[in-house]
């Protein structure tokens, strides 16, 4: 009987105290005041966010187009095929330096592509634990790297071992192939396409292994471990499995690469011989780049045809990354198109 009475406690407290300690709807929740104007100025401020960015892009278009009418009036799209770059004689042509930024990036992307896919499979699924975060992190910091510092290497110490260690042996044994013995022609003096694309290769490294190597990660453990499984080998995991799983993320980040190459300037300017002739096509042979001759002459370039075919130069750069940008979203498109019907 003595089990069934109440305490002394429970005799002491209120009726009204237990009702409060009792009751589910003691204590209600407090309900947050949602300020009615709130969404409607959040809904007005992302809109005018997006309409300042395509003012703010529609207006450095107008503006490359109206200063390089000029140059657009006299020469058109001849402009793009001619070869001549002659201050004094006031004749422009821009093939020299569209030739010259597209050759770079190009053997810069040849470069990093393969070995920031073999840093990102190394870091994902070949590295000891202890060895991925230190691994990692020094990667990282090559893109904090300032570009001048790059050039300034690339002059003073990249350039004298590419022309005494690559350049000569190769002009010694490709001296007789017609072709090949064209391709490395030149003075050994370190400078030139090659030069100025290996910089930009390890300039890029950096942003394309970040991006392979985070889209690696984000593959389902389940699916590498059911293949290792069944036998796989590390490289049919990654080709297999981990590719087509995160190809549309490896695209972005060779797209990424690639913006970073067209658009860089000082590493460029220091090592690729600011010469505004085409004389052969050889990989060591002294050019220019969109980038490189807008950094030198624009400065100090008068007002007339001079000023306008550099700014022209630098419409025809906005033109081609906007194409490779047009290119990439068309290409990332299609992958999810057909990964989705796959699915």
């Amino acid at each position: 009987m003595s089990a069934i009475l109440p305490t002394d406690a429970s005799r002491s407290a209120s009726p009204v105290d237990r009702s409060q300690r009792t009751s589910p709807m003691s204590n209600p929740p407090t309900r947050r005041m949602n300020a009615p104007w709130a969404d409607a100025v959040f809904a007005f401020l992302a809109r005018a966010s997006a309409v300042l960015t395509l003012s703010l892009l529609a207006g450095i278009i107008l503006s490359l187009i109206v200063g390089a009418w000029p140059a657009i009036e006299k020469y058109g799209l001849s402009f793009l095929t001619r070869t001549e770059w002659d201050p004094v004689q006031d004749s422009y042509g821009g093939l020299v330096m569209i030739y010259g930024t597209l050759m770079t990036s190009f053997i810069a992307l040849l470069i990093a592509v393969p070995v920031s896919f073999g840093i990102a499979m190394f870091l994902t699924e070949l590295s000891p634990s202890w060895l991925k975060r230190p691994l990692g992190i020094a990667v990282e910091l090559l893109a904090a790297v300032p570009s001048i510092v790059y050039g300034m290497w690339g002059l003073l110490v990249f350039g004298p071992i590419l022309a005494t260690y690559v350049q000569q042996p190769l002009q010694e044994l490709t001296t007789d192939l017609p072709y090949l013995g064209a391709l490395f022609s030149g003075p050994p003096v370190g400078i030139g396409i090659l030069s100025a694309g290996i910089i930009l290769a390890i300039m890029i490294i950096p942003f394309i292994a970040s991006v392979m190597r985070d889209v690696f990660e984000v593959t389902p453990p389940m699916l590498k471990e059911s293949a290792y499984g069944l036998g796989s080998t590390t490289w049919e995991v990654v080709s297999k499995i981990v590719l087509p799983y995160t190809k549309t993320g490896v695209v972005g980040g060779i797209m990424l690469g690639l913006g970073r190459a067209l658009g860089e300037t000082m590493a460029v300017t220091f090592v690729i011989g600011n010469m505004n002739q085409l004389n052969s096509l050889s990989v060591f042979e002294a050019a220019n780049s969109i980038t490189s001759a807008l950094a030198n002459e624009f400065a100090e370039a008068g007002e007339g045809l001079h000023q306008a075919s550099l700014i022209y130069l630098g419409l025809v750069l906005f033109f081609i990354t906007f194409v490779v940008l047009a290119c990439s979203k068309v290409l990332l498109a299609r992958l999810q198109k057909s990964e989705g019907a796959r699915s």
